[in-house]
């Protein structure tokens, strides 16, 4: 093993420990060793987006525009220890995306059920008086749309192969599939179809002291070593720079458009194949057009 190898296994280790947690090689073992028919084929739509290194990025991306919801931002804030526990937080939705992207379709079916259960137990009122259950459809496809638009935004700017407008319309038909699994009722199935729903929902979007804190929490004191703190910045900027503009009104977060097409994008870029060849995947990036982030009409 050479030099550069040796280095790359570290990092590589060190990084997926972090993401997947203590039980990760187990998980990854079973994920995708155990025979069995799976929801999705392989190398689908799906299978290409959630396996890529954006979703580093699509991920903060998500976290960040979910929180704008403040019955969905309430239910996090008390119910899912993000801040006690952020690492095994991230563990295991990493594997729950993993089992129901890659794994058998049995597996997939209990780590649903095994989400639905945990929802069916978390209900509350939002420091404003609303009430809120994280059982409820109307949340359970707001949270599913914010994922998918997010995780696709980022595939699209930064995955090492982007998708066309047929594998855009594939992938959001597919998460479909587990977004009806978890309860949302008529999730999207096309692209087009998505972006409306997003839309749909910003009447009830805000942010409310809570999404304030969990956006300072993920952007400006995460819990991370100082080594790690600027590749970590560059997915955070990344992250920030593919949210819809009207939402950094919302979370006091900057818009510095030339920035943002240049340092940012380039550190964004840099930090995702970084995480390709740490993890000894393929980098064959090219340029394809963004899904619409910004709608045209009345979203700026």
């Amino acid at each position: 093993m050479t030099v550069t190898d040796e280095v790359r296994t570290r990092i590589g280790g060190a990084l997926f420990a972090r993401v997947a947690g203590p039980e990760g090689p187990q998980a990854r073992d079973r994920i995708h060793g155990t025979p069995g028919p799976r929801w999705f084929d392989e190398g689908s739509a799906i299978q290409r987006v959630h396996g890529d290194a954006s979703m580093f990025v699509g991920g903060l991306r998500a976290l960040l525009l979910q929180s704008l919801h403040p019955q969905a931002m309430a239910a996090v804030a008390a119910h899912s220890g993000y801040r006690g526990d952020p690492w095994g937080r991230l563990a295991r939705t990493s594997t729950f995306l993993a089992t129901t992207t890659f794994g058998t379709a049995d597996d997939a079916a209990q780590a649903v059920a095994v989400v639905r259960a945990v929802h069916d137990r978390i209900s509350g009122v939002t420091s404003e008086g609303l009430a809120y259950a994280a059982s409820d459809p109307h949340l359970v496809r707001w949270v599913h749309v914010a994922e998918a638009h997010s995780f696709l935004a980022a595939h699209q700017r930064y995955g090492a192969e982007p998708l066309d407008a047929d594998g855009c319309d594939e992938y959001v038909a597919q998460v479909a599939v587990v977004g009806r699994a978890l309860g949302a009722v008529d999730p999207p199935t096309t692209l087009a179809e998505l972006v409306d729903q997003l839309r749909g929902y910003r009447p009830e979007l805000r942010a409310t002291t809570e999404a304030h804190q969990a956006a300072r929490f993920l952007l400006v004191s995460p819990p991370l070593p100082w080594v790690a703190r600027p590749p970590y910045a560059a997915l955070a900027g990344a992250a920030v720079a593919l949210m819809p503009r009207w939402t950094r009104r919302q979370l006091r977060l900057p818009y510095l458009p030339l920035a943002e097409d240049t340092v940012v994008r380039a550190g964004g870029h840099a930090v995702t194949r970084s995480i390709r060849w740490a993890l000894g995947a393929p980098d064959r990036a090219v340029a394809v057009q963004d899904p619409d982030v910004d709608a045209p009409a009345g979203t700026a």
